[in-house]
């Protein structure tokens, strides 16, 4: 599975039905899910974003599709960024020389 970091606000239509906000996040939990994925962790932040989830899905395609599938939805804007552990990481900068 790969690692993905969600940058998330929401839009005007996702402000003014903030209270549904919890609804919305089980549903995408549940949609993930289905599509082979899963939510690893969520935070509603403060700052430049208004939320950060780390996700998990089978490759690319999957979570551009999910990405779509939410921003469809008219409440959120998303910026997605792939994530590589620690061990990829040190065997990044390892295989430099």
């Amino acid at each position: 599975m790969t690692t993905y970091i969600m940058l998330m606000n929401w839009t005007e239509q996702g402000a003014k039905n903030v209270r549904d906000s919890p609804k919305r996040l089980d549903a995408a939990r549940k949609q993930l899910g289905e599509m082979g994925g899963s939510f690893k962790a969520f935070y509603l932040t403060m700052g430049e974003f208004d939320m950060v989830a780390v996700v998990e899905a089978p490759d690319d395609a999957v979570l551009a599709r999910f990405a779509l599938m939410l921003a469809a939805n008219g409440n959120l804007k998303s910026r997605t960024l792939k994530a590589f552990p620690e061990f990829a990481y040190r065997e990044i900068i390892s295989s430099l020389g």
